[in-house]
């Protein structure tokens, strides 16, 4: 499903349907990806075939551990904006802010905020091991190896606060599913994974979802 119904499937189960505004921008995300992200190297040469179920609608399944929009998020080595461009379009008034440590991929990020005009999303560059600040509200896609997700939740989470770790695509959750929940508890989070079913994205998907506080 390579449109921008796929985006639209993985909103609906997440809870937080699409609005045609929002369709609309994550259209002109989607074009600047391939027209500006791929060629730079933001993304793979692959990436092209599959912007929307691997990487756009993937982003907006985020949403699932918000019942209301957050009023803040901290998307920990973000990228080319993924996952949090897609929620900053699904969520106009939730402040978003993407830390990455690369200058190209920085650069590549004023870009399209410019491109696409988004005023709730800020742009840093750094380390997520060097943020002091606590956050309401935490996403990371494969930037930070799984354990040190959880560290880093149980470090930065505000009170109360929510975390979630993209953790695969495959049939199965991680065989280390188990215990990184195990180690989330044991530093007073409250964490849970959740299966996102295939018919979303034409493939299986697992969230490690972490909460303080509750």
């Amino acid at each position: 499903m390579e449109s921008v119904e796929a985006a639209r499937s993985a909103a609906k189960w997440a809870g937080h349907p699409l609005s045609d505004d929002s369709a609309e921008l994550l259209e002109a995300y989607a074009l600047w990806l391939e027209a500006e992200a791929i060629p730079a190297g933001g993304l793979g040469p692959r990436e092209a075939d599959r912007l929307w179920s691997r990487h756009i609608a993937d982003s907006l399944l985020f949403a699932a551990a918000w019942t209301e929009p957050p009023s803040e998020i901290l998307d920990i080595g973000t990228g080319v904006g993924l996952p949090g461009i897609p929620l900053a379009i699904l969520w106009p008034d939730c402040e978003m802010t993407l830390l990455d440590r690369g200058g190209r991929r920085i650069r590549l990020l004023q870009r399209v905020v410019r491109v696409l005009g988004l005023e709730n999303v800020h742009i840093f560059q750094g380390d997520a091991f060097d943020v002091a600040d606590e956050w309401s509200g935490l996403v990371y896609r494969g930037s930070v190896k799984a354990p040190e997700s959880v560290g880093l939740s149980a470090k930065l989470l505000d009170i109360p606060g929510t975390a979630v770790l993209g953790l695969s695509r495959r049939a199965q959750p991680p065989e280390r599913s188990r215990d990184l929940v195990g180690v989330a508890n044991a530093m007073g989070l409250d964490a849970e994974i959740v299966e996102v079913p295939p018919v979303i994205l034409d493939a299986p998907a697992w969230l490690l979802i972490m909460r303080a506080g509750e």
